[in-house]
Parts: structure tokens; C-alpha cells; sequence
């Protein structure tokens, strides 16, 4: 790329006729998308690859991108999915033994639409106090008003039904972790594996192989899939994905959720959009949170103990509209005291609303998958 190429223009528009100029990264075109922010100081790798970010421009708060590279490790599906990547600056430069690609040249390879010199600060200020909302980056000299015009006639996120749109076609099965030589994180290996199904709602593959760390052998279901199927591959467990989009339009997946809650002492896992899943099959309700929480360090927990604990969702559970005579709110968010997961009292399931895998984030929350396995073993 030449130095002229590399210091077009672009334009961030907001939905609320805001205007950010700042200068092309990565592919060049428009792109749509809700426009909302990641807090964490690494792991954008793993953010651009995770299927929960499908349809949004992820801002990220960190000022400099890119200093690590991008490697084939630390992808959390084969391709990006986040629709567009938002700012400060991105090094041209990585250093770090790990890295195989500049994340600028990984950028354009695969398409993803940038912009990057704006002041991330200023846009992330407006989006607290506003809310999260749909914007476009362009890069193909459209004017202002006319990308306006495109932004506000998009779709909300609310409604929308996504995961069909990530999950797998297939089913496959994932016994080897990717990431086996470099996580350094206890592996499980008892005489017996245990049998999962897990329904792909736009699974992360750091989730998998943290499964296959704590002993399991996992099937994946794509998110259309029926009871029968499920049922087909006798799991000792069945496992809620995370993914993208609107809980509430997932009707499938809260359809299959309540046939696996009628399955005798069947443990059921829900991780971010399975937990709201779950949820919802339990007769509860979600709503959309105004930025929703996106980074490394929420606080999670009940009285006495804290996790540190990785989270992106922009939606999540309403405690009140949960029975309480069959479900226990477990953990709290710390910082606004939203549901962070919950367990039924008389059945072997739970959910959590962030991503114990910590792929990127601190590893406080592992213990959930031994929880899941204790489960196995003990209907064992």
C-alpha cells in the first residue's frame, strides 16, 4: 500500500447525525453496523474474530492497535465478524515473536472496513451518554448527508435474529485445542470423557477447546437444530453458545431450550446469548441494555466473592421477571447490578452472562466449565 493509498479520508456517521472524520484503514467501501465500544487494553484479534460481534463497528478505547500482529492462534472463528473496525491508531509496525501478519494488512485481506485518527474518547463519551447506535464508515467519498440517509434506514439490533446467520452448517466435532500448546491452563483428563452437544449460536472457538480442556468431547449443532439430533448423540450435557443479535428473536433456539429442560437431570450450560436463551425458556424476559458491556475487567459476583471476568453482550436478563422459586440469581454485574448468571434450584442448569473461556481476560471464571463437568459426573 502506498503512503497516499494509506491516508484516504474516511467518515464515521452516527444515526443521531453525528460526523467523525478521521483517515481509511483496512478494506475500502461502506459499511453499516451498530456502532459500540470495547473497554479491554488487548485482545482485538479475538474481538474482531468473535461471531457476538456479527452486524456491530467495534470502537475500540485502547489509543494503539496492532502492536502484537495478528497470528492464526488467536482467532476465535476463521474469518472476522465484526462488520468494521473503529480507532485511534493502528501500527503499521507489530513486534511480537507470536505474530505472522500486520493487523492493517490482515484488515484489507479479509475485507473489514476501518477508520482510524478519530478521537475514540470523544465518541465513546457520546455513545455512554446516548446510547449504542447504528453507524456507517465510508470511504468511497459518499457525502455526509447521504450516508445519513443509508444509516437511518437500517434495521435496529433490537429484533434481529443473527445467530442463524453465524452458526455452522454442519455439524463437526472439536476434540483438539487450538490453542493447547500455548494456554498453559490446567487440563482435565479423566478415564471416561464426557459427551457434549454444544448448540452453535455463534460459538467461540476458545470455548471449545476450554470443553475439551476440562475433559468433555463435543459435538457441535448448528442453531436450527431439533431435539432429535441432539438427543441422537446421547450427551451427557448440552451446552448454550454465545452469539450475536436479539435474544428474544431466537425463537428456535428458545423453542430447543425448553425441550432440554423437559430431558431428566440433563445439565445444561448457557455462556452470554445461551444464558439469555436459557433465560428465556425458563419463562423469564431480556431487554436491551443502553451501550451494553464490552471489555476485561466487570466485576462479578455475590456477597464476598468477585470475579474479574471478559463480557460482550449488549442485552441481558431482567431479574425481576425470573421465578424465584425456581431460579437463583448467582451473580450480580457489580457495576449495575444486572443479572451476571443464574442457576436452577431443583434441575442441573445454569448460565453465566460473560466468557469464563477469557479469550482475551483474566482466567477467574474457568471454574464454571468444572462446575458444568461436576454436573456430568455426578448424573454419572
Amino acid at each position: 500500500m502506498t503512503a497516499a493509498a494509506s491516508r484516504e479520508s474516511a467518515l464515521l456517521v452516527l444515526a443521531d447525525g453525528t460526523v467523525f472524520e478521521g483517515v481509511a484503514c483496512g478494506a475500502r467501501g461502506s459499511v453499516i453496523g451498530e456502532v459500540v465500544f470495547n473497554t479491554g487494553m488487548t485482545g482485538y484479534q479475538e474481538v474482531l474474530t468473535d461471531p457476538s460481534y456479527s452486524g456491530q463497528l467495534v470502537t475500540f478505547t485502547y489509543p494503539e492497535l496492532g502492536n502484537t500482529g495478528v497470528n492464526p492462534d488467536d482467532q476465535e472463528a476463521e474469518v472476522p465478524h465484526a462488520r468494521g473496525l473503529i480507532a485511534r491508531q493502528l501500527a503499521p509496525l507489530p513486534s511480537s515473536w507470536r505474530s505472522r501478519q500486520t493487523l492493517p494488512a490482515w484488515l484489507d485481506q479479509h475485507g473489514v472496513v476501518g477508520i482510524q485518527g478519530i478521537d475514540t474518547r470523544a465518541l465513546v463519551r457520546h455513545l455512554r451518554e446516548t446510547g449504542a447506535m447504528n453507524g456507517v464508515i465510508s470511504s468511497d467519498g459518499r457525502t455526509p448527508q447521504d450516508l445519513l440517509q443509508a444509516v437511518q434506514a437500517a434495521p435496529s439490533m433490537e429484533g434481529l435474529n443473527l445467530a442463524d446467520q453465524v452458526s455452522t452448517s454442519e455439524p463437526y466435532i472439536w476434540t483438539t485445542p487450538c490453542s493447547a500448546g500455548f494456554d498453559q491452563r490446567l487440563q482435565s483428563a479423566p478415564d471416561r470423557r464426557y459427551r457434549v452437544v454444544a448448540i452453535d449460536f455463534g460459538i467461540k472457538r476458545a470455548i471449545l477447546d476450554r470443553l475439551v480442556g476440562h475433559g468433555c468431547d463435543v459435538t457441535v449443532l448448528p442453531a436450527s437444530t431439533d431435539l432429535a439430533s441432539v438427543m441422537a448423540h446421547h450427551p451427557e450435557g448440552v451446552f448454550l453458545s454465545n452469539g450475536p443479535g436479539d435474544p428474544a428473536a431466537v425463537s428456535g433456539g428458545i423453542a430447543l431450550a425448553r425441550q432440554l429442560l423437559e430431558q431428566p437431570n440433563l445439565p445444561l450450560f448457557g455462556i452470554c446469548l445461551g444464558h439469555q436463551i436459557l433465560g428465556l425458556a425458563l419463562g423469564g424476559s431480556t431487554f436491551k441494555l443502553a451501550y451494553g458491556h464490552r471489555g476485561l475487567n466487570h466485576p462479578c459476583g455475590t456477597s464476598g466473592q468477585v470475579e474479574i471476568t471478559s463480557q460482550n453482550h449488549g442485552f441481558a436478563l431482567d431479574a425481576a421477571s425470573l421465578d424465584s422459586d425456581q431460579i437463583v440469581v448467582t451473580h450480580l454485574n457489580l457495576n449495575d447490578r444486572t443479572v451476571a448468571a443464574m442457576a436452577h434450584r431443583h434441575q442441573p442448569v445454569f448460565g453465566v452472562q460473560y466468557h469464563p473461556e477469557a479469550s482475551p481476560g483474566p482466567h477467574d471464571a474457568d471454574h464454571h466449565f468444572a462446575r458444568f463437568v461436576a454436573l456430568m459426573a455426578e448424573r454419572r
